[in-house]
């Protein structure tokens, strides 16, 4: 493939819901301008974007793939993006590079969520659109359904660049709205005379939209006066230009029909790299080089693969440098990546994407610069996972194997978490889903040889006492052969509610030596790491030495270390020592018509509600809920507003469990000790 010029380039991402059909579509626009020469099939595992053993087992997109091709003296850079929900960071990343979205509905189910989201994004990055209506040859497939929907849910004008001839078994082409002529099985042909008047209907409709846009056109329209096509083309590409339109189009991806209309719609409609830029192609190109990895890939065999888009200037083979992690980075050979194939190219001009593989330390999100001009692009913000579970190797002694594993897959995905919970000692690795936590199971059995197992973490309660007690004794006396062992000590003890812990002593008279003291805070502490009630950490508790005797023979420090964590022990079994548990402040943003279901939801999980607001056409619904009933609370929230909802949570407190609960959790971790 050729070295493009900056004006000839198209960034598009392919988006929507999961099962519209983008990767068929992308099959058929690769197949259809000749880059490849067989038309895969999903069904059949063998499409170019559709390429690790995850997807082909699920038939699902669940990483982003470039599918590039020449079109008409063009090089359309298409993105394959995954369209199920736990794999929304690919899309984010794919909208930061891309310079204009087509999005795909499918002919029968039409608007689903996932587009809604999506497009909110799109609308967020202000990135022209055009829509393209798949899977006209489907049982009950109906074009104008779907436009109805677009122009009920979408904030923006939607229209109609084309109508379908036929629909479901009698669908073989659709007809061209400006042109107005039929495109039937690669031909322009008269339109269909049953199919004339309506198609006129559209055509006024798509003509009105334009005009309304253009103050010039617009004048001529209610003159009465024709707009020709050549007006109505400029008028429609300034108006998706602008974010103003959306226009329509329609075809069936697995039967390659309506492909040509819609590439040529991608190269006529949507931008070059230059719309957004300011400067002409010279300048942009004149600039130092910025280059940003919006995608890693982790090959088992090639290693390392970091897909990047050249914002200004040209990469070609050199060291370049790497604003973030201050370091230089060494590029043997650049390559444009179709699929999982590497095709070599000299160099990647400004608005270009492509991939070079083995960057040392380069991570999503990167900037690749000069070191004498450097420049720093705004990186990639993705959102944070919401689904924690805790993960263990099924063999002892792989923990480092799986570690190591999971590390690389971090690198891939920046939807992943992993963390160690000091408390529960638990391995707590957190995704976007279930979907997405069962596709991390699978590469760490297949990349990695690694069975794991999963499941809910643990909750990291604690323990406090709520009464005050007063000169618990703590005596250590044992007499061996040689030197004895003596400690003894008083102590009080009593609720403290602003810190976890204070130790304070009001020795007299050196009833307790100064150089022993520590030893009894010292007791105190590691006594405090495992509570009375189920082993769990003690917390805002405040502990006094006030008084205790020595030996001056038999006396040491760690006779002071046992008779202080005697001493603790035995005072807070009579302080009335109560479990505690962490409460959570959550922030759920949903549509309106959610708010009821979602209330009584937390108001189920013993949330309280402190308030609501609108945001942006939604409500944020503020709570305080136990963690103990949040871990499951991304599968919950998804299922009640039917994947319209998103949640955030902090830290907030310890709170007393209800007595009920409490019993409950005592049990059952003394159970597990014993």
């Amino acid at each position: 493939m050729k070295v493009y010029e900056t004006g000839q380039i198209r960034n598009v991402a392919i988006v929507a819901h999961g099962g519209a059909g983008k990767t068929s579509l992308a099959e058929a626009m690769l197949f259809h301008s000749g880059a490849i020469k067989r038309l895969g099939k999903v069904d059949e595992g063998n499409t170019t974007t559709d390429y690790f053993a995850e997807e082909i087992k699920r038939k699902v997109t669940i990483n982003t793939a470039l599918a590039p091709c020449e079109w008409k003296e063009h090089k359309i850079n298409f993105i394959d993006t995954p369209g199920y929900a736990d794999f929304i960071g690919d899309v984010i990343g794919a909208l930061r590079v891309t310079d204009g979205v087509l999005f795909v509905f499918d002919a029968v189910s039409g608007v689903e969520v996932q587009s809604e989201i999506i497009w909110e994004y799109a609308d967020n990055a202000q990135l022209p659109r055009i829509a393209f209506v798949n899977k006209m040859d489907r049982e009950n497939a109906n074009f104008y359904n779907v436009l109805n929907m677009m122009q009920k849910v979408f904030n923006k004008k939607i229209v109609a660049l084309q109508i379908p001839i036929g629909a479901e078994e009698s669908f073989r082409g659709c007809i061209d709205l400006i042109k107005m002529k039929a495109f039937i099985g690669g031909k322009e042909e008269e339109i269909p005379a049953e199919l004339q008047e309506e198609a006129g209907k559209f055509r006024e409709a798509l003509v009105e939209a334009v005009a309304e846009e253009d103050d010039e056109l617009l004048m001529k329209y209610l003159e009465g006066e024709e707009l020709d096509d050549k007006e109505i083309e400029k008028a429609l590409q300034e108006s998706v230009l602008e974010g103003k339109l959306v226009p329509v189009l329609c075809g069936s991806a697995l039967q390659c029909i309506g492909i040509e209309p819609l590439m040529n719609a991608v190269v006529g409609l949507l931008p070059s790299p230059l719309k957004k830029e300011i400067l002409s192609a010279e300048e942009l190109l004149a600039k130092p080089l910025a280059a940003l990895v919006f995608k890693t890939l982790v090959d088992p065999f090639v290693g390392r693969v970091s897909l990047f888009r050249v914002f200004s200037g040209t990469l070609k083979s050199s060291t370049v440098y790497n604003v973030q992690k201050d370091a230089d980075e060494k590029i043997t050979q650049v390559v444009i990546l179709r699929g999982k194939e590497q095709i070599p190219v000299t160099e990647l001009k400004a608005g270009d994407i492509g991939a070079v593989t083995k960057l040392q330390v380069t991570q999503t999100g990167d900037t690749l610069t000069d070191k004498n001009n450097p420049v720093k692009l705004e990186g990639i913000v993705f959102l944070e996972p919401t689904l924690p579970v805790a993960i263990s190797p099924k063999s002892k002694g792989d923990e480092d194997k799986l570690s190591n594993g999971i590390a690389k897959l971090l690198e891939e995905d920046q939807t992943l978490k992993m963390e160690k919970n000091t408390e529960t000692k638990e391995i707590i690795l957190s995704g976007m889903g279930e979907l997405h936590l069962d596709v991390v199971w699978e590469r760490l059995k297949n990349r990695f040889g690694l069975e794991v197992e999963m499941s809910t973490p643990k909750v990291p309660y604690r323990e406090t006492i709520r009464s005050a007690v007063n000169k618990v004794e703590g005596k250590h006396k044992k007499q061996t052969g040689g030197h004895g062992q003596y400690g003894h000590v008083f102590l009080n003890i009593e609720p403290v509610s602003d810190k976890d812990f204070v130790f304070e002593e009001v020795i007299f008279g050196g009833a307790v030596p100064k150089q022993y003291i520590p030893a009894v805070e010292k007791g105190v502490r590691e006594k405090m790491m495992e509570g009375p009630l189920a082993g769990y950490p003690m917390t805002n508790v405040k502990v006094t030495l006030v008084d205790g005797s020595y030996h001056p023979v038999d006396s040491s420090e760690m006779a002071f270390k046992v008779a202080g964590a005697l001493a603790f022990r035995k005072g807070v079994e009579t302080a009335n020592p109560v479990l505690l548990e962490p409460i959570m402040e959550v922030e759920v943003t949903v549509p309106e018509q959610f708010m009821g279901d979602i209330i009584g939801d937390l108001n189920g999980k013993r949330g309280r509600v402190l308030g609501m607001e609108p945001q942006d056409n939604k409500q944020v619904i503020r709570a305080l809920v136990p963690l103990a009933e949040m871990y499951r609370y991304a599968i919950d929230l998804r299922s009640i507003t039917q994947g319209r909802g998103s949640f955030k949570m902090k830290f907030s407190s310890y709170e007393e469990v209800p007595q009920q609960i409490a019993e409950k959790v005592i049990e059952e971790a003394n159970s597990e000790k014993e």
